[in-house]
């Protein structure tokens, strides 16, 4: 047989070769005809050498199944408020001396007062004001609040330390025949122990409780010295979009000679209550604050903020407040305050 013809038939019996009944080395030997036993050698060859038709479940590919995407968010719960900002989830530990957010961040560039106190008075001997102040019931309000953990777990794996300072200046900035001043400003620094807490009551969970040590004061010389020291507790629960803080305090007494403000617990009060309600971007914040006595010596105030976005980080931030106590030189003066500025930085 011609060379050609050996190299076309095993390719014409080799697509044929499915389709017939399959031959073996036994068969091709029993062939008597030399040409034809050749023929079959080759067709069997080329049958085993050809690669076998794939099935239909084989030929289509199977669909590829998505890999698990390393960025792809976890099915975990929103982020707690609180355990954001106290730092109480197990995610947020370890972080100590980085300076975070206390109380709001603004300039309030419109504050207004529905009555000044040109005369700051106090029952304390040589802290009543015999000239007037003459000031302005239009002036900026500022306010500039951090804190930073110290110290975590100090009792076990619970108990944290932490440090905040916040400053509040009232600035009689139309004021421009004296020199636009700072009217008051009042200095708050305080050490504060939260133990985190998990409980649930009335649909809130609990997530902390804790105890501090707080100062208070405008430090300005007499008349105009106010100043206090307190112990307070606190106990702060969530639910949702909420929060709620309850802060009850005791004073800690000065002898007659020290204290600026003998009765100013009366006016500036023994508890606070604050709810704050969170969502998108918003913030709307409602503070209690009450003298926790009846009678003459019942005072208290509310206060309310609004935040809302303006742009980036930038917020638009509304102000009121009633009662007394908007400022130390006024804890025992009492007015409506009306204020409009921008924030930075709200509670959480």
């Amino acid at each position: 047989m011609p060379p050609r013809h050996r190299l076309i038939l095993p390719l014409l019996l080799a697509l044929v070769a499915p389709h017939a009944t399959a031959q073996s080395l036994t068969d091709c030997r029993g062939i008597t005809e030399a040409a034809r036993r050749l023929v079959c050698y080759d067709a069997l060859a080329a049958a085993e050498a050809a690669p076998m038709p794939k099935t239909v479940a084989e030929a289509v590919p199977a669909p590829a199944t998505p890999a698990a995407s390393k960025t792809a968010p976890s099915a975990t719960s929103a982020s707690s408020l609180l355990g954001h900002t106290w730092e109480l989830d197990p995610e947020e530990h370890g972080r100590i001396l980085r300076i975070r957010p206390y109380k709001p961040v603004y300039v309030l560039p419109a504050f207004h007062a529905s009555r000044t106190n040109p005369f700051p008075s106090s029952p304390a001997t040589g802290h009543t004001s015999t000239s007037s102040t003459e000031q302005s019931s239009d002036e900026a309000k500022l306010q500039i609040s951090l804190k930073t953990k110290l110290v975590e777990n100090l009792f076990g794996d619970n108990g944290d330390l932490w440090f905040g300072y916040t400053q509040t200046s009232r600035w009689q900035v139309y004021k421009a025949g004296t020199s636009r001043p700072f009217r008051e400003t009042n200095h708050e620094p305080e050490i504060i122990g939260v133990w985190r807490t998990d409980y649930t009551i009335g649909g809130w969970r609990g997530r902390y409780l804790s105890l501090g040590l707080n100062h208070q004061s405008n430090g300005r010389s007499l008349p105009l010295s106010r100043s206090w020291n307190r112990v307070i507790a606190g106990i702060a629960l969530e639910k949702n979009e909420w929060t709620l803080t309850f802060r009850p305090w005791w004073r800690i007494p000065e002898s007659s000679t020290q204290d600026d403000n003998p009765d100013i617990a009366s006016y500036l009060g023994r508890a606070d209550l604050q709810l704050v309600r969170s969502w998108n971007k918003q913030e709307l914040s409602v503070l209690l604050r009450h003298s926790l006595q009846d009678g003459r010596n019942s005072h208290g105030a509310l206060q309310v903020d609004y935040a809302f976005p303006l742009t980036g980080e930038l917020r638009g931030h509304l102000q009121w407040f009633s009662g007394y106590g908007e400022s130390m030189i006024d804890y025992n003066h009492r007015a409506n305050y009306y204020g409009v500025g921008v924030s930075l930085l709200e509670w959480y």
